[in-house]
């Protein structure tokens, strides 16, 4: 008997895995790791939505609480995952510029948006009108920290790589059993596959595909990220991931040809440089209709939770869900009514 099943390990799932070891709580992971969004994501922790300058969902309080949480296992591991990031908001007019400096005025802002603008002294990079700087963001090498997450902290016998099989869950009195896997409690985090979870599937999950390029160019030379209609994010040895798109119809994780031409449009507009591109991903991001995180009970199994939802926010938000999730179960403290996923109860009943 173990007190959790888990079910997926991306951002999501490493988040409460590890809310579940800091408080002595035994755990089994099941995941087949099919979903690609945590992996291929560029891991940004952005306080601010470039594209309009509004502040992101609670990110006075997320964005420390999940530095200091990725800090931690960063200590723990002997590893760097984390990296301070400034981002460059390149204008594309003085009304944008406009724009930038009243937001930087608001009190909620001004920590995060400099007054002053930069001059652009890169002649790699398009810039004529210059740029805001953005503060206090970082950014996660998601890939590196999940992939060392599962290997250095999660013991052999707490990970399964494979698909899990829902009919096979049998729903004791007092507990669920998998597999031969005994459990108090069971723990989807399974990103857009929740799709196909015949329990959580009435969930409002729509999906948002990603796609991501990675260029070569040693012409670039920027540490900055840069920010316009795509982000261009320095990754090292004169490497930079390109994009997002946000494609909402598309649902499978293989890159496209008709994106990868689109995100070398956008970044033509943007460096004024040779590059090879070298690489391509993608990933579905579980996208929720009202854009808050689904995370709570089953109304009919108690024993049934829920942690998704995230979008593009999963490295800020998930520290926080992981413990508020693991709150109301141990403790019975009540969801934020924001994220509970009884605000669509009545999708449960249609």
């Amino acid at each position: 008997m173990v007190d959790y099943i888990l079910v997926g390990l991306g951002l999501a799932g490493a988040a409460f895995c590890e809310t579940l070891r800091r408080n002595q709580k035994s755990f089994h992971v099941f995941s087949d790791q099919s979903q690609t969004s945590s992996k291929v994501a560029a891991g940004l922790s952005n306080p601010v939505i470039l594209k309009r300058f509004n502040l992101a969902w609670r990110a006075h309080s997320l964005l420390p609480f999940s530095k200091r949480f990725y800090e931690e296992i960063e200590s723990e591991l002997g590893k760097s995952f984390l990296i301070e990031q400034p981002i460059l908001r390149k204008f594309s007019s003085i009304e944008e510029q406009n724009l930038w400096f009243e937001a930087s005025d608001k009190e909620h802002l001004n920590q995060f948006l400099s007054s002053q603008l930069l001059r652009n002294t890169n002649p790699a990079l398009n810039a004529p009108y210059n740029f805001g700087v953005l503060n206090g963001a970082y950014r996660l090498r998601t890939e590196e920290f999940l992939t060392a997450y599962q290997r250095k902290i999660l013991a052999s016998d707490q990970f399964s790589l494979e698909t899990f099989d829902y009919s096979k869950l049998q729903k004791r009195l007092e507990h669920l059993e998998y597999k031969g896997v005994k459990a108090k409690n069971l723990v989807f985090a399974e990103g857009f596959g929740v799709t196909k979870n015949p329990f959580f599937n009435y969930l409002p999950v729509q999906g948002s595909k990603g796609e991501y390029l990675i260029i070569e160019s040693k012409e670039l030379s920027e540490k900055n990220a840069v920010k316009s209609s795509v982000f261009v994010i320095p990754l090292g040895n004169n490497r930079y991931l390109v994009g997002a798109n946000y494609n909402p119809v598309d649902k499978d994780n293989r890159p496209s040809e008709a994106t990868k031409i689109e995100l070398l449009k956008k970044l033509e507009g943007i460096v004024n440089c040779s590059y090879e591109v070298v690489g391509h991903v993608a990933g579905v991001r579980p996208t929720v209709k009202d854009r808050r995180p689904l995370v709570g009970k089953h109304p009919n199994h108690k024993n049934l939770h829920i942690i998704n939802g995230f979008g593009s926010h999963g490295v800020m938000i998930a520290p926080w869900a992981a413990l508020e999730l693991f709150n109301s179960i141990e403790k019975g403290t009540s969801l934020d009514p924001e994220v509970d996923i009884h605000r669509f109860l009545s999708l449960l009943s249609n």
